[in-house]
């Protein structure tokens, strides 16, 4: 059983189930709840090699994919190698998962030519220049903010036509082989969630994941310092957000009086600790905003 099992089993969706390839001919959505958030989830037809060349409405399905938050690459066990084949198939097409952009930041100027800042010496500053020319930059100075590594990662950080997504791979029908607890250990080594979804197999362990990779918390507010927080509603943030981006969320009624913040949970030093507003946000962050 494969991904429409999977997305029947979690989400409110009936997506049609078979017993052979590409049984998705369309896109199936479905909700997931998790920790009291609604993700949504979408069942897409399968990606063959060939796709990022248009092949069997490759184009369509890599549109989609593009233009999601979190890409789940899923495959049965005795297939697992088809994981790296769809992999290049997605970075074919200008996606990078589980990576983040490189710290090349290209300043445009009226005049001046080509001039390059890298006090990492990352690689040559003759093919650098080269690079940077053939891409079509003019009038620019190109700073490196991190030693680049290679070529393919210095054009990816000059680019602007990469997508950087987050990536959760899974191996199904872990069933039906013999010590299956043992596979899954070891998959879940190298980042890989094993399941068999019919069975119920890996299902929590596949939810946690698309939590993390999506990188979400939950910050609950408190209205007075002394009073418990609402938490049955929390605000969903990113775990890159900062207390001035919380405070951009709530009402503006509550904003105006605002000076100073003090947060409760795993990372306060401890309970109600007085912070800066350029403080990351953590998951399960209770905060009080007051004067």
């Amino acid at each position: 059983m494969g991904k429409s099992t999977l997305l029947n089993a979690i989400t409110n969706a009936e997506s049609k189930v078979g017993n052979y390839d590409f049984t998705t001919l369309g896109v199936v959505p479905g909700m997931m709840e998790y920790k009291g958030v609604r993700i949504q989830i979408l069942d897409l037809p399968g990606i063959i090699e060939g796709a990022a060349g248009g092949k069997g409405f490759g184009r369509k399905v890599l549109s989609v994919v593009r233009a999601s938050n979190l890409v789940v690459l899923m495959t049965d066990y005795q297939r697992a190698n088809w994981l790296s084949k769809v992999k290049k198939e997605l970075e074919d097409a200008g996606m990078r998962l589980n990576k983040r952009p490189p710290k090349i930041h290209v300043h445009k100027m009226a005049k001046g030519a080509i001039q390059i800042i890298d006090p990492y010496f990352s690689l040559p500053a003759e093919q650098i220049l080269e690079i940077v020319k053939e891409m079509g930059f003019d009038n620019v100075v190109v700073q490196f903010g991190e030693k680049i590594n290679s070529v393919d990662e210095l054009i990816d950080g000059l680019s602007k036509s990469r997508t950087y997504i987050p990536l959760v791979e899974v191996v199904t029908k872990m069933d039906t082989i013999k010590n299956y607890e043992l596979r899954i250990t070891n998959f879940k080594k190298d980042g890989i969630v094993g399941m068999a979804a019919d069975k119920g197999i890996g299902i929590e362990e596949f939810k946690e994941a698309v939590w993390k990779g999506l990188g979400l918390v939950r910050v609950y507010l408190k209205r007075e310092r002394v009073l418990e927080a609402d938490r049955k509603e929390p605000l969903i943030m990113k775990k890159t957000d900062t207390l001035n981006q919380v405070l951009k969320r709530i009402s503006s009624e509550m904003r105006d009086d605002v000076s100073r913040a003090c947060i409760w949970g795993k990372n306060a030093c401890f309970p109600g600790q007085e912070v800066s507003f350029k403080s990351l946000v953590f998951d399960e962050m209770e905060v009080w905003f007051g004067r």
